[in-house]
C-alpha cells in the first residue's frame, strides 16, 4: 500500500469522478487553503452545520442519539461555542475505489487555534459527502469559514482490490448527503 501523489489524485478525480467538484490546484490566498496538494486533497466545509447544545441536558449516546442535542445552522461563518463541537459536511462528494483507503485529518491552521477536525477513514467502495466533527477545545467561541479548507484527505492505494468493500457490506453511511447523524 502506498500514499498517492497529486498526479494520481488528479487522474482519479478527472477520469473516474473520485472527487466532485474537484479543484486542480491549491487555493490559498485570503482563505484557509483547499484543493489538490502534493500528497492529498484539502476538502472544504459546506455552509450547513449542526451545532451541539446542552439545552435539553440529554446524555450523548451513539446508540440512541437525540437529534435535539443539535441546532441546525446555515451560513458563511459558523460559531462553535466554547468546549463544544459542530457537525458539518464536505462540499466535495467522494467515490472511493475498491483498492483505495483514505484517512481524513484536520488542517493545521485550525489546529493551531484549538479547533480539531476528527480523524476519520473513507473505506474502499464508500461514496458520499463526508460528515465531519469539528471540536472547539478552547474556552472561547471559534469561527469556522464555510467553503474554505477544513481537512486533508490522504489516499492510500493497494496493489489489489479488497475482498469486501463498504458498498458490499451495505454500510450505514453509504451515499450520505448532507450532515448525517450517528446510526446503529
Amino acid at each position: 500500500m502506498s500514499i498517492k501523489p497529486d498526479r494520481w489524485i488528479r487522474k482519479m478525480a478527472l477520469e473516474y469522478g473520485m472527487i466532485e467538484p474537484f479543484v486542480e490546484e491549491q487555493v490559498s490566498e485570503g482563505v484557509v487553503s483547499y484543493g489538490l496538494s502534493s500528497y492529498g486533497y484539502d476538502v472544504r466545509i459546506a455552509d450547513e452545520f449542526k451545532i451541539f447544545t446542552n439545552l435539553n441536558s440529554t446524555v450523548v449516546d451513539p446508540k440512541d442519539f437525540d437529534p435535539r442535542s443539535l441546532v441546525d445552522f446555515k451560513g458563511k461563518v459558523c460559531i462553535i461555542p466554547p468546549n463544544s463541537f459542530a457537525l458539518g459536511r464536505t462540499v466535495e462528494y467522494f467515490r472511493i475505489p475498491r483498492n483505495v483507503m483514505t484517512i481524513c485529518v484536520g488542517k493545521s491552521t485550525y489546529a493551531r487555534c484549538g479547533i480539531i477536525t476528527n480523524v476519520t477513514p473513507l473505506e474502499p467502495g464508500w461514496e458520499g459527502h463526508v460528515t465531519l466533527e469539528i471540536s472547539n477545545t478552547t474556552p472561547l467561541p471559534a469561527k469556522i469559514y464555510a467553503f474554505e479548507g477544513i481537512a486533508q484527505i490522504l489516499f492510500f492505494e493497494s496493489d489489489e482490490e479488497c475482498e469486501r468493500s463498504y458498498a458490499d457490506k451495505r454500510g450505514k453511511y453509504q451515499y450520505q448527503k448532507g450532515v448525517t447523524l450517528p446510526r446503529i
